[in-house]
């Protein structure tokens, strides 16, 4: 399949679809969720957070508004293994959405380069 990977990933409904259960996997993520109890209160602004930014991400609109994953992410101590976490609950959201094997390595692929601005930070 050729075109953006925003375009392979159902562009924006697509994208929004799996967003929404990243984020719905993550608060249901007894590894991760503690992480995310204050925003649980805007659900829908993080699940548009996560819709923008993976848009942007992957080749479509940039309508994205928050901060970079430095600032975002800057003294939390997030550990590798909670990394791993999200990583998982990205690829169960993907298969949900039955995303291809060569997308799913390409959203993998975007999320891992940005794990030094994540982990650890």
């Amino acid at each position: 399949m050729s075109g953006t990977l925003y375009e392979r990933l159902g562009g924006t409904e697509g994208i929004t679809k799996i967003a929404n259960d990243v984020v719905d996997l993550h608060l249901l993520n007894p590894a991760i969720a503690v992480r995310f109890k204050n925003a649980k209160a805007d659900e829908k602004a993080m699940k548009n957070g996560a819709a923008t930014f993976l848009m942007a991400g992957t080749g479509g609109p940039d309508l994205y508004k928050g901060a970079d994953m430095m600032t975002t992410h800057k003294g939390m101590n997030i550990s590798g293994k909670e990394f791993i976490e999200v990583m998982a609950d990205v690829m169960k959201a993907m298969d949900m959405s039955n995303v291809g094997q060569r997308e799913k390595e390409e959203v993998l692929f975007v999320l891992f380069s940005m794990r030094k601005e994540i982990v650890a930070v």
